[in-house]
């Protein structure tokens, strides 16, 4: 795992660790927002409140910074798909899965930014994740839900596009925020600003689980 250059000191400080994450976060929102190529180390100082000097004694460079914010994405990437149990009721996991990345998308939404940045300039940085870690992962998920439709507990269907087609849903009121909101004649800060994802959450369960329903015998 990269570890920032400070890491790497004998005595690692509470300023230190306090450095660390003010410019982790000062560069989850200068990548999230201008992607990689557009991120600039004076911005992510001009940040973090530093110089750049000061911000070099923490990390070798831009490269070094997004390698570790990719690897702290990834682990809470990874999360809610991990959670979905082979023993629990199909609908209810499914249900919970909608839920979880839903809420991944009220809570971090700069996160879901920059992963879909980075997917966009074709993953040059994860593709080794992608083709290992996360396609281990969805292969198994996919094995759990082929043997829920084996066992007649939801319809028959493609198990991937399943998983795709929940990513798709659910990401977009993080990557397409702007737009519902605007749509939705929401203001930032407002009262209840935000409650459309507990309405999106709602809609989105209702939807898998119709469309899943086993269907009916002699149909």
């Amino acid at each position: 795992m990269t570890e920032p250059r400070a890491s790497k000191t004998r005595r690692r400080t509470r300023i230190q660790r306090e450095n660390e994450e003010r410019i982790l976060a000062s560069a989850l929102d200068v990548f999230s927002a201008h992607g990689f190529r557009g991120a600039t180390l004076d911005m992510i100082a001009e940040g973090a409140g530093m110089s750049k000097p000061n911000l070099l004694y923490y990390f070798r460079g831009k490269d070094d910074i997004f390698a570790v914010l990719l690897e702290h994405l990834l682990i809470n990437w990874l999360a809610p798909l991990r959670e979905l149990s082979a023993a629990g009721d199909p609908m209810k996991e499914i249900r919970g899965y909608v839920r979880r990345k839903l809420e991944m998308a009220r809570a971090r939404p700069r996160e879901s930014r920059l992963f879909a940045n980075e997917i966009m300039q074709g993953a040059p940085r994860i593709q080794d994740v992608i083709s290992g870690e996360l396609k281990d992962l969805v292969d198994e998920k996919a094995s759990v839900i082929r043997a829920w439709i084996a066992q007649g507990k939801i319809r028959k269907v493609d198990p991937y596009h399943l998983i795709f087609s929940i990513w798709a849903t659910t990401q977009h009121y993080a990557d397409f925020d702007v737009q519902v909101r605007l749509v939705l004649g929401l203001k930032d800060g407002a009262d209840g600003a935000d409650g459309h994802i507990d309405d999106a959450a709602r809609f989105l369960e209702g939807l898998f689980e119709h469309g899943l329903a086993p269907e009916a015998k002699g149909s």
